[in-house]
């Protein structure tokens, strides 16, 4: 991506998460494009080895009000990407305060940081949780009413952008992807991502486990179809102040997947079924808004996206799942979470 003339002084960015999945990447389309990248992660869900080396970090939490200001304040950051945030929709039920201050409260440290010390653009990824259940094929003119508090604290910081927007002039993009995967994600995490979960179990020899009939669907989105976008957004000014579902058109039941996922690794080890828990059953979105507006086209299959990925697990090998350390309500919580 071409750096416009304006932008030749190498614009400086933010990028929370950076260290985690999506964040990651992220980072290197920006490295790419010239940008002076610093991260700001905890590495609660992600690695340093992740980082690329052209990037500085900054290790820290966003929920620390004190640690953002002084990084706006010294940095002067022209675009902050917002990829900071413990994506369990399911999960996000039984950690509600730890949801709302990661997800929520952190999110307005680095507002109000923004519109302190301004910066051209902000970039917020929010998830398609927020439309909740009934509502499929997704679309952004759909009024979100979201189901879990995972994303009841995704679409309050979308409504706070608005308000940021007519009250400071800030300016900002919204993506909504969805079910996003591929390399570096953190398959030892056994509440999130269920490719990485599938992987990580297959590859210990054990059967996927899955929640319900398996006949759920969802539509997987490859991690390289979606960070070369995020990453570009902010040249788009016929982007500012949108909102944009991001991902990919088909979507899959839960049983094709693991299917999929063990031909991939090439190991067969069965399914074993669990009791259904309370999750929105079918969720896909339409994109037409961001192939409009931002040229967006998806190119990677769910089952070359998968083969890829797989590839990659194999180098890593198989990692330790460990229980979430702080579940605050344990009362309903799912077979197979509450040990």
């Amino acid at each position: 991506m071409k750096i416009p003339s304006d932008q030749a002084k190498s614009p400086r960015s933010l990028v929370t998460g950076g260290a985690g999945f999506i964040g990651s990447h992220v980072v290197d389309e920006l490295l790419k494009a010239g940008h002076e990248v610093l991260v700001l992660d905890d590495l609660s869900g992600g690695f340093k080895d992740n980082v690329n080396p052209g990037a500085r970090l900054a290790e820290g939490s966003v929920t620390d009000a004190s640690l953002v200001d002084s990084l706006y304040s010294r940095e002067r950051f022209d675009y902050v990407f917002h990829l900071g945030a413990y994506a369990a929709e399911g999960l996000s039920h039984f950690i509600r305060r730890f949801n709302y201050t990661n997800n929520l409260i952190g999110s307005m440290n680095l507002i109000n940081a923004a519109v302190r010390y301004g910066c051209r653009c902000f970039v917020f990824t929010s998830s398609i949780a927020v439309y909740g259940s009934g509502q499929v094929p997704m679309t952004e003119e759909m009024t979100p009413e979201p189901e879990d508090p995972y994303g009841i604290a995704k679409y309050a910081v979308e409504m706070d952008f608005a308000a940021a927007k007519r009250l400071f002039g800030l300016d900002y993009i919204i993506f909504r992807p969805h079910n996003v995967y591929g390399e570096r994600q953190n398959i030892g995490d056994k509440y999130r991502n269920v490719i990485g979960i599938f992987m990580n179990q297959v590859m210990q020899g054990q059967p996927c486990t899955i929640f319900g009939s398996g006949e759920q669907t969802r539509a997987f989105t490859h991690v390289a179809d979606v960070a070369p976008v995020i990453a570009r957004s902010v040249y788009v000014p016929r982007a500012y102040s949108q909102v944009f579902n991001i991902g990919a058109d088909v979507p899959y039941t839960v049983n094709e997947l693991a299917e999929i996922v063990q031909n991939a690794m090439e190991k067969h080890t069965g399914i074993t079924y669990l009791e259904a828990r309370k999750e929105v059953l079918h969720a896909h979105s339409t994109h037409e808004k961001a192939r409009r507006i931002l040229r967006y086209k998806p190119t990677i299959s769910l089952e070359d996206g998968i083969c890829r990925m797989a590839r990659w697990a194999w180098t890593v090998g198989p990692r330790s799942s460990r229980r979430f350390e702080g579940i605050e309500v344990e009362r309903g919580l799912p077979m197979g979470w509450a040990d």
